[in-house]
Formats: structure tokens, C-alpha cells, sequence
């Protein structure tokens, strides 16, 4: 087996160093020429044997730089293809001026109706700017005008509205007997805004001037209750014979004290929730349950 690299290189016996001569040959003259693989810019028809190039196709061409031909300074790129069906050469450059390719020879390049209008001079040019500039200015000028139109349309639909707004307004009143004035000034968010909140403070201070006569009603109450509870054992302390012949009265002036007194002991009234306790369905329905172990 071989080495994969070589250090040493066998010299035949009658090998002389001396008979070998360098030789330099002449440069190539004319455009470089290099192979390229490159796909055909266009489609194309071989002049041939009517064989159809597609766009897109790709082939292995030769580039050729000619050095003469130039465009404002742009170096122009020739390539030499073959076709697939006859082997016939195909020649075409590239075109800086269209920013396109131009095909030369051996083939004709297909019809392409958006590029009907590349091929004119400079005076075609520029007369087919002047006219498309002209019909964008004439189409603005339309487009304003209609705009003036409609705003002008728009003016005369909000008067003709306001007219018979008017208009049946005045039939109203007339046919109701009354005469048309000036409509009052409607009160602005605002103004209700801060009419609203003015009647909701009245409100409220009315409200804690009634809760501040009630506490101070509370009091005088609680002392007549006690002058009067004191009175009572006053008179049931001196017997007399006219007081055991009506022992109504006694009663209601017992009953008096023990009322308040009851309403004193009372425990205020609370809010708390309560929590009910859940009934044992179970046992009506005759399911026994097991006691628990814990």
C-alpha cells in the first residue's frame, strides 16, 4: 500500500537535471475568457433547429470580457452557451443601459409585451414622460375638483336640513296656538354635574342634624324614666288604706322599672352570622354510622 503523502520521489537511473529547460510561453491575447455556470436570463428560440430555451434554465457558458466595449464607464460581459438539442452556439451580452440582456446570435429572444416600450430613442422618451406627467396632473386636478364637490354638496344637504328642522317647528307651534321663541339654553354637564352634587350635602347634612337631635333626645328620656321609677317605690312604701282599695295603679308603676331595666340589660343586637347545625339525615333514613376512632 502506498503512502498518503509522499516524502520521497524515485528518479530513474538516466534522469539528467540538466535537460530540463524552463520554458515561458506568450500570453493569451485578446478578452479574457473564463467558464461559468449561469442560468439563461430570457427565454429564447433557437434559430437552428426551433428548439425553445426557457427562463431559468442553467448551463455551463463562457464568459468573455471584451475590453472595448464599455457603458458610461460599465464593463459589458459576453457568454457563449450551446443549445441542448443541436449544439448550436448562443450568443447574448448584458445591457446596462435597460438593465436587461441583449441576445446577439443564434437565437431569437420571445415576445414580451412589457418590454414593447424599452426599445425607443430618447425623443420617444421623453414625449411619453411629458404625457404621462400631464395625465397625473390633469387626474389631480380632477381629484380635487371632486373634493370641492362633495364638501360643497355636504354644505347644502346640512342647511337644507336645518331648514326643515325649522320649518316643522314653526307647523308645530302654529297648530298647537303658541309662538315660537328662542329655545332656552340647555344646562351644560357641568353645571348638572354640580347641581347634583349640591342637593346630595343638603341631603346628608340634613341627615346627621336629625341623628344629632335624636342623641340628645335620648338622655332627657332615660331621666323621666328614672323620676318616674322613683316615685313609684315612694308610694308603694306608705300604706294606706285608699291605696290597698286600688292596687291597679300600683302594678303600672311596678311594671315601668322593670321594663326599663329589662331594656338596659338587653345585650345590643349583633350581626354575627350563625352558623346552623347540619340534621343528621342519616339516621332517618336508618343508615347507622360507625363511631369514628379518633
Amino acid at each position: 500500500m502506498s503512502e498518503r503523502k509522499v516524502l520521497t520521489k524515485y528518479y530513474p537511473p538516466d534522469f539528467d537535471p540538466s535537460q530540463l529547460k524552463r520554458v515561458r510561453g506568450p500570453k493569451a491575447a485578446g478578452p479574457k475568457v473564463q467558464t461559468v455556470r449561469l442560468a439563461a436570463p430570457f427565454s429564447m428560440k433557437c434559430t437552428s433547429c426551433g428548439e425553445y430555451i426557457y427562463k431559468g434554465r442553467k448551463f455551463n457558458a463562457r464568459k468573455e470580457v471584451p475590453q472595448d466595449e464599455k457603458y458610461l464607464g460599465i464593463q459589458i460581459f459576453r457568454f457563449y452557451i450551446r443549445c441542448t438539442r443541436c449544439s448550436g452556439q448562443i450568443t447574448f451580452k448584458t445591457d446596462p443601459k435597460n438593465q436587461d440582456y441583449a441576445c446577439e446570435s443564434g437565437a431569437k429572444r420571445s415576445t414580451e409585451p412589457w418590454r414593447m416600450g424599452r426599445d425607443e430613442t430618447d425623443e420617444q422618451r421623453l414625449d411619453r414622460l411629458e404625457k404621462e406627467e400631464e395625465e397625473e396632473r390633469n387626474a389631480m386636478v380632477e381629484l380635487e375638483a371632486k373634493t370641492v364637490d362633495a364638501k360643497r354638496e355636504m354644505a347644502v344637504a346640512d342647511a337644507l336640513d336645518e331648514i326643515r328642522t325649522r320649518n316643522a317647528r314653526m307647523e308645530r307651534a302654529n297648530a298647537d296656538g303658541t309662538e315660537v321663541g328662542v329655545a332656552a339654553p340647555t344646562d351644560t354637564e357641568a353645571e348638572r354635574q354640580e347641581r347634583e352634587d349640591a342637593e346630595a350635602a343638603k341631603r346628608a347634612f340634613e341627615f346627621a342634624r336629625q341623628v344629632d337631635s335624636m342623641v340628645e333626645q335620648l338622655p332627657d328620656e332615660d331621666e323621666d324614666m328614672d323620676d318616674a321609677a322613683s316615685a313609684s317605690t315612694s308610694g308603694s312604701m306608705a300604706f294606706t288604706p285608699e291605696s290597698s282599695n286600688s292596687p291597679a295603679p300600683k302594678t303600672e308603676t311596678a311594671a315601668a322599672p322593670a321594663v326599663s331595666a329589662a331594656s338596659r340589660d338587653m345585650p345590643p343586637p349583633s350581626f354575627k352570622r350563625v352558623v346552623k347545625k347540619k340534621k343528621d339525615h342519616s339516621a332517618l333514613l336508618g343508615i347507622k354510622k360507625k363511631p369514628s376512632l379518633v
